[in-house]
């Protein structure tokens, strides 16, 4: 295990395959860069990253673990699942994935309505084709066509005063359906910066033990305790409670490239005297051939 934990760790990270600006093949290069010993690349609802990644790997390049990052909700709210080690040809996950990527495309397209019905923005029939052909399509691409056309003058702007403003009956990947995947995939599933809810939601304390409680009911196995937004006292916390429901600590940036100025490696490990015996135990289990 020397060898993985004499650099840095970062276990979350997106590529342009998502929301990220960096190519699934680019950031191979940018975590060696960064001096990072362990990574894994998280986009949004694919696996798609995961399987270049593997491809392009060289025997010197640092080690990869395949992730994803199920948008999840139900009744309670939002949760953000992320899939550790799963098997990239694994029908369960990639069935998913696929319902996942079915779901935001309805989402495009119903924003488009909106906007059309509610502010006459309207494109050209290969604009909206291109939009839809993305990987991973979402309010970040119809900003951009609103600034091409003179619609919005930054991507903020197109967000917030218009996007935002749609309300309609939207459909999401329920979490014991993104749990239970992972798993039958082989892999680990994590809760994402758990104290982060739906927008600038809080969680923490009652309501953090409560939801816990539900996920590790459906099978969630760790949390990210470390995150480039927790404090120290969020970072703590969270390690506690890892501790008293048993569950793997993992640790990420969430690094996005320019789309968000956050770092490769930020993940406030380095400010832990010691690697946490839960981060070691997913070490363990992900990666077994390890030393």
């Amino acid at each position: 295990m020397n060898d993985l934990i004499s650099g840095s760790i970062d276990l979350h990270m997106h590529t342009s395959v998502s929301d990220g600006t960096d190519t699934p093949e680019g950031i191979i290069r940018r975590v060696k860069e960064a001096g990072i010993s362990l990574f894994s690349v998280t986009d949004h609802d694919s696996v798609k990253s995961a399987v270049i990644i593997l491809r392009n790997l060289r025997s010197d390049d640092p080690r990869f673990i395949t992730g994803v990052e199920f948008s999840c909700r139900d009744e309670l709210g939002k949760y953000h699942i992320l899939g550790y080690g799963y098997r990239p040809a694994s029908r369960a996950v990639r069935r998913v994935a696929n319902k996942a990527h079915a779901m935001r495309e309805n989402k495009v397209r119903a924003r488009l309505e909106f906007i059309d019905r509610e502010f006459g923005f309207s494109f050209t029939d290969s604009d909206v084709r291109s939009l839809l052909s993305k990987d991973n399509p979402g309010k970040p691409h119809i900003a951009n066509l609103m600034i091409k056309y003179g619609y919005a003058e930054s991507r903020e702007q197109a967000i917030r005063q218009y996007l935002n403003k749609a309300r309609f009956e939207s459909e999401y990947i329920r979490p014991e359906e993104a749990v239970s995947a992972i798993r039958k995939g082989g892999g680990v599933p994590v809760l994402a910066h758990p104290a982060y809810g739906s927008g600038e939601e809080l969680i923490l304390g009652g309501q953090m033990i409560s939801r816990l409680r539900r996920l590790t009911d459906m099978g969630l196995e760790g949390i990210e305790a470390f995150y480039s937004g927790f404090t120290a006292k969020i970072r703590n916390e969270m390690l506690v409670l890892a501790e008293r429901f048993g569950l793997y600590v993992t640790a990420g940036s969430d690094y996005h490239g320019a789309n968000k100025l956050i770092r490769i490696g930020d993940t406030g490990l380095e400010k832990s005297r010691e690697l946490p015996e839960g981060l070691l135990k997913f070490i363990d289990r992900v990666v077994p051939e390890t030393e």
